[in-house]
């Protein structure tokens, strides 16, 4: 067992791969195969929390902090990188580059640090530090630079507001529907990536947008009908 421990805090370093294959990318200009990696480091990524359970990796190898690992390495593919994204492919207006992508990393801090990040439901307290998949609709989807940094702003604050973002996986409520929709939503990111400039039917970017939705109205239903509640 103790052998399957250190395996799954491998799994979780291997996770540096795709995002080292992604700076790569983003020194090439390829924003799109960065997006990918990127993807790619976020499935390892939710793959270990799940294994490192199953084989009781905290009980094995004590002597190892995977929760600290696993932040290291989250805060580079999910921060970071994003951040390095806006400066380099310029997705603000100029001038704020710095301003925006400091802005960004400093609140992504509070969400790593906060011992109360989640609910006792497995519920993000505040908006998640999800600025890869924030990135990916800025570039995918060719907003604005304008609206790409009232973006970063408005997740900035919602960092520290006092609302529920659903971990899709962990959080109970309506699971095996919340797994399914994030599976085909999954499938849609990567066909977006894979299919590049050419121009996708109108109705996928319908139901990729509703998919979105849907993941946002769950977190905002929760954040109402639990305040100041517990799920039993």
């Amino acid at each position: 067992m103790k052998q399957r421990a250190y395996l799954v805090h491998l799994l979780t370093a291997s996770g540096l791969i795709p995002m080292m294959l992604s700076v790569d990318a983003i020194w090439q200009g390829d924003e799109r195969l960065a997006l990918i990696w990127l993807g790619v480091a976020m499935i390892i990524d939710g793959l270990d929390g799940p294994l490192a359970r199953r084989f009781e990796v905290a009980k094995h190898t004590p002597h190892i902090d995977g929760t600290i690992l696993d932040h290291v390495i989250d805060f580079t593919g999910y921060c970071f990188l994003p951040a390095l994204m806006i400066y380099h492919f310029e997705l603000v207006p100029a001038g704020f580059a710095i301003i925006a992508t400091s802005f960004l990393l400093m609140t992504s801090l509070y969400t790593f640090a906060n011992r109360d990040a989640k609910t006792k439901e497995n519920d993000f307290r505040g908006f998640p530090a999800l600025w890869n998949i924030v990135v990916f609709y800025m570039i995918v989807f060719e907003s604005g630079q304008g609206l790409n940094l009232a973006a970063i702003a408005f997740f900035g604050a919602m960092t520290f507001a006092p609302t529920r973002f659903i971990h899709p996986v962990r959080v109970v409520a309506l699971r095996r529907l919340t797994i399914v929709l994030l599976a085909v939503w999954t499938f849609m990111v990567f066909a977006y990536l894979g299919i590049g400039r050419v121009a996708l039917p109108p109705l996928m970017d319908w139901v990729f947008m509703a998919l979105s939705f849907y993941f946002l109205a769950l977190s905002g239903w929760r954040s109402w009908a639990l305040r100041g509640g517990d799920d039993k």
